[in-house]
């Protein structure tokens, strides 16, 4: 029993040091990462407040400049951005992706290069909001096809007026309201196509 109960430890302490081990350090590239929090801050006249911290290395599928919109005011860039396999250019460059007013489209002829509901859960569209004058610099200079890794928190919105603009908080969900509307406090790129 006594040796029993060092295997069992032994495996359990091997597990955790996997499991806690950097990802991008064991070559997987996982969801992002976002779990509950909470915090509410001014933000350019607008209230912001968090519901979740996020953070993910992506491969910028596409990108949008806005500048005209109460959104972009907020956040003047949209990433369609990818991850896992949707974010090997092998994978996204035989789909046909554009993104206009707010949203990112995909399609493929003949059949998918992935199966469809994986294409719909490694992407996202998501709006921008720079933390910082330095951050929006940092994503101004982002391309097509940049490695990038931010963190910050994804949010909501909200003027004086009632108007609400809020993330969503979901890998699983399309279409209207799937978009993620994240806060950016840091961005570094990590490779250029």
């Amino acid at each position: 029993m006594n040796c029993y109960f060092k295997w069992l430890l032994i495996l359990a302490a091997g597990f955790a040091l996997w499991s806690y081990w950097p990802k991008a350090e064991r070559g997987i590239a996982d969801a992002p990462d976002y779990r509950s929090a909470g915090g509410v801050h001014q933000f350019q006249g607008y209230t912001l407040t968090s519901l979740a911290p996020y953070a993910g290395e992506f491969r910028v599928l596409s990108r949008e400049n806005y500048s005209v919109g109460r959104e972009a005011e907020l956040s003047p860039v949209d990433f369609a951005l990818g991850w896992g396999k949707m974010a090997d250019p092998q994978v996204y460059r035989q789909l046909s992706i554009r993104q206009s007013s707010r949203w990112y489209y995909w399609r493929y002829e003949n059949a998918p290069p992935i199966p469809v509901d994986e294409i719909q859960t490694h992407s996202a569209n998501t709006h921008l909001i720079p933390a910082t004058k330095a951050v929006a610099q940092q994503l101004n200079d982002i391309d097509q096809d940049d490695l990038i890794y931010l963190t910050g928190q994804l949010v909501e919105a909200k003027s004086q007026d009632g108007w609400t603009w809020r993330s969503s908080l979901s890998r699983e969900d399309t279409g209207n309201g799937a978009c993620e509307l994240m806060l950016v406090e840091n961005v570094r790129v990590i490779s250029k196509l």
